[in-house]
């Protein structure tokens, strides 16, 4: 019977808007069981113009130096092709903090957070950022803006560590003689506007309570060979690597990733609160228990060999 491993996470996130309750927000997981996972937040805010401030909740420690700009690489209209499902025209840095992109037939900003002051708050359990839109108000030219950045996954990390079983060696032998077959399995939720989820410096906020989200994307990229349950996926697909060359995170391999993507709206939800899971699974041989193998075929093909020469000894000595 192979040993499985589950591990799960339950994060609370939170975004609203001061001033807007149309507002999407888009969260894709660029998920690397063997190394430093990210996630791309992205939020559309309608009515940007007439708002005053963009919230978003963290449910992890990040630093400000682990925020990237990534908006900043849509000068190549290749990213900007896979980003947004569409072939777009852009006005690159048109002014200090926004650029402008023309697509299905609408024109939006685009606004560079990395140029701007924004605030980063460490809490409890996380981290708030917040952007003044009120000073960004004589950049913006149209009605509707995207903001997106790219953070470490830290929560995805955590469950993808290793650990190292600490049994008696004896127990851990048979364990890799036994079951030469591993089988992973994680379960990661995201919750977004939860309130008992999120710490209390957020759920004290008026602003949280009164401002909703209208719709929720939750993204997932993966290696075809972990196997999610993606019933409810509202799109599946594999990712077009020629178009994300050079977008994708450090050290990130997309060759044979699938995309999986989940899609919520307020029509079912007129709380304005969504709720993603999904699980992860993956069977493997085990290297250890196929190194253990290899040793144990070579101690005994040394001590077959050891005894065939004893035995043929002994007959030679009979005879």
């Amino acid at each position: 019977m192979p040993k499985k491993h589950k591990k799960f996470a339950d994060d609370g996130w939170a975004i609203w808007v001061e001033g807007d309750d149309t507002s999407t927000v888009y969260i894709n997981n660029w998920v690397n069981p063997q190394g430093k996972s990210y996630v791309d937040i992205a939020v559309r805010v309608r009515g940007v113009k007439s708002s005053r401030a963009l919230y978003v909740y963290i449910p992890f420690v990040v630093s400000s130096s682990e925020v990237e700009d990534i908006s900043l690489m849509f000068n190549d209209t290749k990213i900007l092709q896979a980003t947004f499902s569409s072939a777009c025209i852009i006005d690159y840095k048109k002014n200090a903090h926004t650029s402008e992109i023309a697509y299905n037939g609408k024109t939006v900003d685009i606004v560079h957070i990395g140029t701007l002051a924004y605030q980063i708050k460490n809490l409890s359990k996380g981290t708030l950022i917040g952007i003044n839109l009120e000073e960004l108000s004589s950049f913006i030219d149209n009605d509707e803006a995207y903001f997106i950045w790219r953070l470490p996954q830290k929560s995805l990390d955590e469950i993808f560590k290793t650990y190292v079983n600490v049994g008696s060696t004896m127990s851990r032998l048979r364990e890799l003689i036994t079951t030469p077959v591993k089988s992973e399995k994680y379960g990661y939720s995201i919750r977004i506007n939860e309130a008992r989820l999120l710490p209390e410096e957020i759920t004290r906020i008026g602003a949280f309570h009164r401002q909703k989200l209208k719709k929720a994307v939750v993204t997932l990229s993966i290696d075809e060979d972990y196997e999610l349950n993606d019933a409810a996926c509202y799109r599946i697909r594999r990712l077009e690597e020629n178009l994300y060359n050079g977008y994708l995170p450090t050290d990130y391999k997309c060759e044979n990733v699938i995309t999986y993507q989940w899609n919520q709206n307020r029509e079912d939800n007129q709380q304005g609160q969504f709720n993603f899971y999904y699980n992860i699974a993956r069977d493997s041989v085990s290297k250890s228990s196929m190194f253990v193998y290899m040793v144990l075929l070579l101690a005994i093909g040394v001590i077959g060999d050891l005894l065939a020469a004893v035995v043929q000894a002994i007959i030679e000595s009979l005879l």
